[in-house]
């Protein structure tokens, strides 16, 4: 009797695999896109990442508008590990007028994302591990240095830290001041 029933499933798994409409199901599944990247996961129950962070603080709307301009809400969406030291809305103001709606423009993409990039470390540098005088590689290829001052941390000698907040693929310091690329 076992084997009758082994037999008969043999025999149903043949048969749907076999199946032009179950074949032409899985086709029409495989050859759906799957529109945008990791960030357009829907997961509310495992810790966000950078960007979902980010999107939903009401202090860095600015960033996230520069992160939409420069194509790059996928890539601080992905796995990282990244850090990300994050202006506030207070920082970018304190930019000379006119500069982040120029920045935002489709023709100053590229220097929307150096100075993006140089806002970005691959890895996770978490503040006891930092010391006086680091330098840490970012994204674009500069470095930006660590100056610590007991518990307060700042980047390059002016840019507070005002906060860290951790994430599912690295880390985020809020800091009160866009930081600005070496001029090359």
């Amino acid at each position: 009797m076992k084997h009758i029933w082994i037999l008969f499933a043999m025999v149903l798994f043949s048969w749907a695999c076999n199946n032009p409409g179950t074949q032409q199901a899985a086709a029409e599944t495989a050859e759906t896109p799957q529109a945008g990247g990791q960030e357009a996961v829907q997961d509310d129950v495992s810790q966000k990442d950078i960007v979902k962070i980010a999107v939903g603080s009401p202090d860095h709307t600015t960033l996230v508008t520069a992160l939409k301009a420069a194509e790059y809400v996928d890539d601080i969406s992905n796995a990282g590990p990244f850090t990300v030291f994050a202006p506030t809305n207070d920082a970018f103001a304190k930019l000379p007028a006119g500069t982040v709606e120029g920045l935002v423009k489709p023709e100053k993409k590229n220097d929307l994302r150096n100075i993006l990039e140089y806002h970005v470390a691959v890895g996770v540098y978490k503040q006891e591990y930092l010391s006086d005088g680091q330098n840490i590689g970012m994204a674009n290829g500069d470095n930006v240095t660590i100056k610590m001052q007991g518990d307060k941390m700042m980047v390059n000698d002016n840019i507070n830290v005002i906060a860290t907040v951790p994430a599912s693929n690295g880390l985020i310091y809020i800091i009160d001041g866009v930081l600005l690329p070496p001029a090359k």
